[in-house]
């Protein structure tokens, strides 16, 4: 069952004691903002989804994966790419690329990781931490007073891998043996178990490491947690992630859920503690991929 398996999506919870995520434009000299959207008359913050795939990235870097080196464009005020090379990197395999080169078609590759944004499941309370600058003091300049927005609690997100897309299709001119797919999605799992985001992180050192998942291996294509992933206080709704599992019975090939002791007061029956389950799902992948 599980080999026909064509993706595999995980929701996780991660928390912030106090943290300053994901930088945005500055709403006013001398503040380092957070970015945020509204929902319901409240802000709330977020880090980007680009955010979320950059610290993926680099912890693939930082596990010892060699990434595809950037590219400026050939073109007036076009992106820069890569090397687009995915049978050789694992980031052009599942991060994708596009690329344009004046006078001729342009190349691409949609990535089969799709990753959401990081939300907050609670609003902008407006925390600012103050801060003063004496560095040119002794120099005869003046202390530069900064403040930077803060914010506290736990944190959703969402990746969902198609399965059936990694290490085939644009970019392949034959397809990566299925041990070299496993080890790629494999390799991105291990990435997301130790998720890590270097910006901010000299004077605001913060831990997004998943501290809770929802997982599943699905026939089809759908992150059937990413809504239904819901805390109250320190308590993750059960009924939610049981009427999931209920409703997409017919498409789940397995799921488990995974948690870091001692941030719940309470999670599903079968919860496994987080290493155990992913360790779980690294089976699931080498078992999609098993050679025949």
């Amino acid at each position: 069952m599980i080999k026909n398996a064509k993706a595999l999506t995980v929701t996780y919870l991660v928390k912030t004691t106090l943290g300053s995520l994901n930088g945005s434009d500055k709403e006013a000299d001398n503040l380092s903002s957070i970015k945020k959207f509204t929902y319901e008359n409240e802000d709330f913050p977020y880090g980007s989804s680009q955010w979320v795939r950059r610290a993926l990235r680099d912890q693939l870097s930082n596990l010892g994966w060699e990434l595809s080196e950037g590219k400026a464009s050939t073109i007036n005020k076009g992106a820069a790419t890569t090397m687009q090379d995915p049978v050789k990197y694992i980031d052009d395999d599942l991060f994708g690329f596009m690329g344009t080169v004046k006078g001729q078609a342009a190349t691409k590759r949609t990535s089969p990781l799709r990753v959401s944004p990081l939300v907050s499941l609670t609003p902008y309370t407006g925390d600012l931490d103050f801060g003063t600058n004496y560095m040119s003091v002794n120099a005869g300049g003046n202390p530069n007073i900064f403040e930077t927005e803060i914010c506290a609690g736990f944190y959703r997100g969402t990746i969902l891998i198609e399965l059936d897309r990694v290490g085939t299709g644009d970019g392949f001119n034959e397809d990566l043996t299925p041990t070299q797919k496993a080890k790629r999605v494999n390799a991105i799992l291990d990435s997301l178990q130790n998720l890590w985001s270097s910006g901010r992180q000299s004077r605001f050192l913060t831990d997004i490491s998943p501290k809770f998942i929802a997982s599943a291996i699905l026939s089809t294509k759908n992150p059937i947690f990413l809504e239904t992933l819901m805390l109250e206080e320190k308590t993750i709704q059960l009924s939610p992630l049981i009427a999931t599992l209920e409703d997409f019975k017919k498409i789940i090939l397995d799921n488990t859920f995974g948690v870091r002791e001692g941030f719940f007061d309470k999670t599903p029956e079968d919860t496994l503690p987080m290493g155990k389950a992913f360790d779980k799902m690294r089976e699931w992948v080498r078992s999609v991929y098993t050679e025949e």
